[in-house]
């Protein structure tokens, strides 16, 4: 085992740069000048305030909380958002991660218990309001975030969700050299990630050490009680998308999901794995390059999950 680190130190040493990264303001998310859209129009993102108080006939419609990935930005699920506002049949509540959409200071500080934060709050918010079809989507880390929810016990206090659905989760990482975080990390300072030209000023570029150790502790604790059995409520039902290949987040994560998870009638979810390369399959604006097959299976996801929520 010992030998198995020392050969994957040199690989990931080579991703390090210094314990403060030189940022760009003019087009990194990581600076001062460029923030998630949502900080400044929350009602353009949030259902609960731009409905504070629904009708009785609003009440009943379909409201989807999407939950973007670590280290993104709502920007994950504005095709959603848009699909949703011309379909008219239900509604999107974009929700912004704490600690994500503003500066590296944040992004550093935040506990992986900040990011999950913003969908508590606006889970309750919508309780509050009475929406009463209320469902969740995650992409990648927003997957976990959601299933710990359950484990938490979150939603036995607050009310059962209608229709769970994660996007290519992350409960084991593609990048094998992660694990090693919480043994180099203070010397890494930070990693960096490539990004395409349409994805600059809607994601970090850099990303803090520190936040790597709460994405690890994270799905270290999923897959821990994955182990022991997650048992969803009441009237919860869940599905799992998962790209057959995926560099970010193993394609193994939807096998321990539906393993370790079960409705409360005792049955396995469904898992549905598509026959894609990318990460976030269902995300495609602002990568450089899209199919039509890609296109295709974006539109299919977005139907089944609209048809699924009038159910």
């Amino acid at each position: 085992m010992a030998k198995k680190i020392f050969l994957f130190l040199p690989v990931l040493l080579l991703t390090a740069c210094n314990p403060q990264p030189e940022i760009d303001d003019a087009t990194m998310l990581d600076g001062t000048q460029i923030n998630d859209l949502s900080l400044y129009e929350p009602a353009n993102y949030l259902v609960s305030l731009a409905i504070p108080k629904p009708t009785e006939a609003q009440k009943n419609i379909p409201v989807l909380i999407a939950v973007h990935g670590y280290s993104a930005s709502t920007f994950e699920w504005d095709e959603m958002q848009d699909f949703a506002r011309e379909d008219g049949s239900f509604l999107v509540s974009q929700v912004l991660l704490g600690g994500h959409g503003r500066d590296f200071a944040d992004f550093k500080t935040a506990r992986w218990q900040d990011w999950q934060s913003s969908i508590r709050d606006e889970y309750r918010r919508l309780r509050a309001a009475g929406f009463k079809n209320i469902s969740l989507a995650g992409s990648s880390t927003g997957a976990p975030l959601i299933v710990h929810l359950f484990s938490g016990g979150f939603f036995e206090a607050e009310g059962a969700p209608n229709e769970i659905f994660l996007i290519d989760p992350i409960v084991v990482s593609g990048n094998k050299t992660l694990v090693l975080v919480d043994l180099v990390g203070p010397v890494l300072g930070y990693t960096t990630t490539d990004l395409d030209a349409g994805e600059h000023g809607k994601w970090y570029v850099y990303r803090p050490q520190e936040s790597l150790r709460q994405l690890m502790a994270l799905i270290d604790l999923t897959r821990r009680n994955l182990e022991k059995g997650i048992t969803l409520t009441p009237g919860t039902r869940l599905k799992i998308y998962k790209s057959e290949i995926d560099r970010t987040a193993d394609p193994v994560s939807a096998v321990m999901l539906h393993k370790g998870l079960r409705t409360a009638t005792g049955n396995r979810v469904d898992v549905e794995m598509i026959p894609s390369d990318l990460h976030v399959f269902t995300r495609l604006r602002g990568r450089d390059r899209i199919s039509s097959g890609d296109s295709a299976r974006q539109l299919a996801v977005f139907r089944e999950m609209k048809e699924r929520m009038a159910n």
